[in-house]
Formats: structure tokens, C-alpha cells, sequence
């Protein structure tokens, strides 16, 4: 495993301002992304004031920020309000709404308007091909495929993630991410599946330092870690 022979690139998945910022020091890290749910765990108040906050930190990588509204008129405004915010900015879109409405007329207004879509929380091959067939002019676009939320129901994201990929390739700008990983090896199976990014939460980026780690060394620490925790927990079993 060698992270400088990866083709996919890694995108920072958070909503913390400090955190995004770290992140960006870091030459690996391509891009970030960002949802409403993260936002609202990080207690984000002030959407906009948010979001420019990060144009401002990272002014040099692509950034996405997500619609909210349920209705499909809605969405557009706000997307283009959130794709005025920057020139590195591209727009999250559902791939429905709460009704499960396909967002295929929304998709082909945006892109139809050089809107840089990115549509998220796909989950099959037949959202995927949908997303595609309404896709429109040369516009850039995400198509964001969550492999770790395939896995958590007992499926191989992996074929899935394969053919999206090979999908994604019949047009130009277009690109697939591995969206909510579990695990650091989900960066090397992305890149194994010829996924062009993947979006990583900082707690497994903060694992990259372990990459290639001696397995006998780690070993060694992790005995090391029991024991000094029995020690410090003042553990004793007492002879009978």
C-alpha cells in the first residue's frame, strides 16, 4: 500500500472550521465536502456565513455545499444561490426528495445552466444511469454513491462501485465518489475500483500515518496500550 501511487482523490468529509482547515495543509487532501447533517452536528448556526467562511480558508480546492429544501422548485434557488458563493463551489443535489421524487428535472435545469452538480445519497446502478441520462451540456458533475451505506445493509459495494465508475466515463467531467467509507481501506478498494474520489471523515484521515505500518510493531504497541491502561486503572484480581 502506497498512498503517493493512488489515483482516486481524497476529499475531506467534515463541517469544522478548524478541522477543514488542518486538513487543507495536507497535500492529499483534493477537495472537501460537507452536508447539513454534519453542519448540524458541528452547530452550525449561519449557513452562508458558514460556508464563506470556508470559501475564505480554502479558496484553491472544490467544495461542496448541499441544498436542504424538500421541493424541487426550492432546490434550484438555492443552488444557485450556493453556486454564486465561489468558483470552487459545486452544489449537492439528492437524488430525490423526502417523497422519492426523482430529481431528474432539477439535474437537467442545473447542469443545462453549467451548474457544477453534485448528486448525492445514491445508493444502485439504476440511480446512477438516471442521473446520467439527465445530465445536460458539458457542466461538470459528481455522481456521489454511498458505498459505505451499501455495506452497512450486507452488499459488496465494491461491483457497484466498479460499474458506476465505467459509467461515469461515457462523459466528459464527470466523476464518481465513494461517498460515507467506514474504514482506511476503503481509500485503497476506491482506488482498486477506479473510483475517482472518495470522501473521508478526519477521524479515519487521521489513521493515514498508520499506512504501510509495521504489523509486528503495531502489535507490540497495542500489548503495550492494555497493559499501561490495567495499570493506570489500578486492576488487580485478587488470589482466591
Amino acid at each position: 500500500m502506497n498512498l503517493e501511487q493512488l489515483t482516486v482523490k481524497i476529499y475531506a468529509d467534515g463541517a469544522e472550521l478548524t478541522g477543514m482547515i488542518e486538513m487543507a495543509k495536507n497535500p492529499l487532501i483534493k477537495g472537501f465536502t460537507t452536508n447539513p447533517t454534519l453542519m448540524r452536528k458541528a452547530g452550525i448556526a449561519d449557513y452562508k456565513k458558514f460556508a464563506q467562511e470556508v470559501i475564505r480558508a480554502v479558496p484553491d480546492r472544490p467544495i461542496s455545499f448541499e441544498v436542504f429544501s424538500d421541493d424541487f422548485n426550492e432546490m434550484y434557488a438555492q443552488a444557485m444561490e450556493i453556486a454564486s458563493w465561489g468558483g470552487n463551489v459545486n452544489v449537492k443535489v439528492p437524488v430525490t426528495n423526502t417523497r422519492r421524487e426523482f430529481a431528474g428535472d432539477l439535474i437537467s435545469r442545473l447542469s443545462s445552466n453549467g451548474i457544477f452538480v453534485n448528486i448525492t445519497a445514491i445508493m444502485h446502478i439504476g440511480q446512477v444511469k438516471a442521473v446520467m441520462d439527465n445530465l445536460r451540456g458539458d457542466a461538470p458533475a459528481y455522481i456521489s454513491v454511498f458505498a459505505g451505506r451499501i455495506a452497512d445493509t450486507g452488499r459488496d459495494p465494491i461491483p457497484i462501485m466498479t460499474e458506476a465508475a465505467e459509467i461515469s466515463r461515457t462523459r466528459s467531467n464527470t466523476e464518481v465518489i465513494w461517498a460515507s467509507p467506514r474504514e482506511l481501506i476503503n481509500i485503497f478498494q476506491a482506488d482498486q475500483a477506479g473510483v475517482q474520489i472518495i470522501t473521508v471523515a478526519n477521524d479515519i484521515l487521521n489513521k493515514l500515518s498508520l499506512v504501510g505500518k509495521d504489523l509486528g510493531d503495531y502489535s507490540l504497541e497495542t500489548v503495550q496500550m492494555f497493559r499501561n491502561d490495567a495499570v493506570k486503572a489500578g486492576f488487580s484480581i485478587p488470589n482466591s
